[in-house]
């Protein structure tokens, strides 16, 4: 099992965040804008969802694998820290999911 945590991967995003475009795929994305982003997120998003579907286990891993690092690069391009999620997601816990998505329709 792997010692590298997604706070790895978000360490690793904000580096390279900070390099040329030249040498970096991180900073290319970023320098197209949030909207290209979260472009590239929607669709590793689709092939994971089918890649989920298709029984094929290294290949959900794979896509998986880039659903996060896209998901990161999002969140790098708006300031948004994994920390604010986790924290969402522990508030979240206090009650049950079926009533923590209805109070978040408004009722």
């Amino acid at each position: 099992m792997s010692n590298f945590t997604m706070y790895d991967l978000e360490r690793r995003i904000h580096e390279r965040a900070k390099a040329s475009a030249d040498v970096s795929y991180t900073r290319k994305l970023l320098d197209k804008g949030v909207e290209h982003c979260a472009k590239k997120l929607g669709e590793e998003a689709v092939e994971t969802a089918l890649a989920a579907v298709s029984n094929d286990r290294a290949r959900l891993t794979e896509e998986t694998a880039d659903l996060l690092y896209h998901l990161l690069v999002v969140l790098e391009a708006r300031g948004i820290a994994l920390s604010e999620v986790e924290t969402v997601l522990e508030a979240r816990t206090k009650m049950s999911g079926l009533d923590e998505k209805v109070a978040r329709k408004g009722g």
